[in-house]
């Protein structure tokens, strides 16, 4: 991503975080989304950058009137007044914005860990089935219908956040189902302004050793840490642990690895 579209996004984050955030408003983005998703004229129509900011603000109201509350007119017209690298831009925009909704809800409530905990679970169950990943990543098969294989397995079990959030990531925006949620996560993160670690361990850490992990990671990266642990015998022991674009590798398997390259 460049620094120019990190700041439309950015713009578009302050744009909602002066809002008030509910359900509705989620909802009626995630609307909004899937109208462009239809549509590729209406979306080449909003990003056209031969029209002016008013003239596709102007659009917008005639498109949607009265039909959309306040708070999503306030961030779709924001949206719209920017300029996105591809007409696809503006509906992963306002996707992330909706996510993000959803996210602040569940902040609200005192739910967000829970939902944080529940979406990395169902990824990594979704990971570990190749069956199961390549029915929910099929693309030849309706959305729909693998929406609907998310919300049978989850059940009543989650969160309705989590939900609502692993169906959305059945469109795999992100290249795949489990990218897509890892990027939820990392935006969950990023309302507490923590960091979001993926790490990768031989065995379960005790309480002790997740607590001493955190606060060694948070000393490194300048911010709280959530860790996302993901338990793998090939580790070897040690741990891998990833922050953004940077690996920290402790396994006996990864300095094996890096003996090799060095002697090969």
């Amino acid at each position: 991503m460049t620094g120019t579209s990190e700041a439309r996004l950015s713009e578009l984050d302050g744009v909602l975080d002066s809002v008030q955030v509910t359900e509705q408003l989620a909802g009626e983005l995630f609307a909004v989304v899937d109208l462009l998703d239809r549509q590729p004229a209406l979306r080449r129509a909003l990003t056209d950058p031969g029209a002016g900011a008013d003239e596709r603000g102007a659009l917008l109201d005639a498109l949607f009137g009265h039909r959309l509350g306040a708070a999503t007119v306030d961030v779709v017209r924001a949206a719209v007044g920017l300029r996105w690298g591809s007409a696809s831009g503006l509906a992963a925009a306002l996707e992330r914005q909706g996510v993000r909704a959803v996210l602040t809800s569940a902040q609200d409530a005192g739910n967000l860990d829970a939902v944080e905990d529940e979406l990395f679970r169902f990824e990594r169950v979704v990971s570990a089935d190749a069956a199961l990943r390549s029915a929910i990543s099929d693309r030849s098969a309706p959305l729909e219908s693998r929406q609907q294989l998310v919300t049978d397995l989850i059940g009543d079990r989650a969160d309705a956040a989590t939900t609502t959030l692993a169906r959305r990531a059945v469109a795999a925006r992100t290249r795949s189902f489990e990218l897509t949620v890892d990027g939820y996560l990392t935006l969950a993160a990023a309302l507490r302004r923590r960091a979001l670690a993926h790490v990768v361990v031989a065995r379960p850490l005790t309480a002790e050793q997740r607590d001493r992990l955190a606060a060694a990671l948070a000393r490194q990266v300048g911010r709280e840490v959530v860790l996302q642990v993901l338990v793998d015998p090939d580790v070897i022991g040690g741990v891998r642990v990833t922050v953004g674009d940077e690996i920290i590798e402790g396994t006996v398997a990864g300095r094996l690895e890096n003996a090799r390259r060095q002697l090969g």
